[in-house]
């Protein structure tokens, strides 16, 4: 049994100085996802990946009866924290583009980025959805690759499999939301 596998079943049991215990086992770890993450955001965002590790992280040990079986269903809640977190934010931005009730500005005082990362990961995270519900392991595996920033390896790790069926997963899932998110090619030529 792995130390945080340890610490993560004296938390389940009740035990308050664990969660102390648990940050720095994990936190260098899920810093170093975060960032892998944020490294493809589009210039000029808020977002730190310490930031996000700290929103993820407050999310996953203050939720109440929260309980994870091992290391591997840890991560695998704090990529979906990520996720979430992700997806919120991208979700602000699109709103706030639209205008819901933002204060008029100068717009030649104002910085534009572009709307494309964003729409872009709201597209994804809809069509991830609709993943999961068909196959809901190899939607794990892209959270845990894409949202987290995972090697093929360590994804695998994390869910139990071999790195062949990562692997495997991996390719079909790419497809499967490839053909989701494109636009339907016309039928003209």
């Amino acid at each position: 049994m792995s130390d945080v596998t340890r610490i993560l079943t004296a938390i389940e049991q009740g035990d308050a100085r664990a969660t102390d215990e648990l940050l720095p086992l994990v936190y260098q770890e899920l810093r170093r996802l975060a960032a892998h993450k944020m490294a493809h955001e589009p210039a000029g965002h808020t977002l730190q990946p310490t930031a996000l590790v700290h929103e993820a992280w407050l999310q996953l040990v203050d939720a109440p009866s929260q309980s994870w079986q091992n290391r591997a269903h840890f991560f695998g809640a704090a990529a979906e924290a990520m996720r979430r977190i992700l997806i919120a934010r991208a979700r602000r931005k699109s709103r706030q583009r639209r205008g819901s009730g933002a204060e008029h500005l100068d717009a030649d005082a104002l910085e534009i980025a572009s709307p494309a990362p964003d729409d872009q990961l709201l597209a994804l995270n809809d069509a991830l959805d609709r993943f999961a519900a068909l196959e809901p392991q190899q939607a794990e595996l892209v959270k845990l690759r894409y949202f987290v920033g995972l090697k093929i390896e360590e994804a695998a790790d994390v869910l139990g499999i071999s790195e062949a069926t990562a692997k495997r997963w991996w390719t079909y899932a790419r497809a499967w939301l490839f053909n989701e998110i494109s636009p339907p090619q016309s039928e003209d030529r």
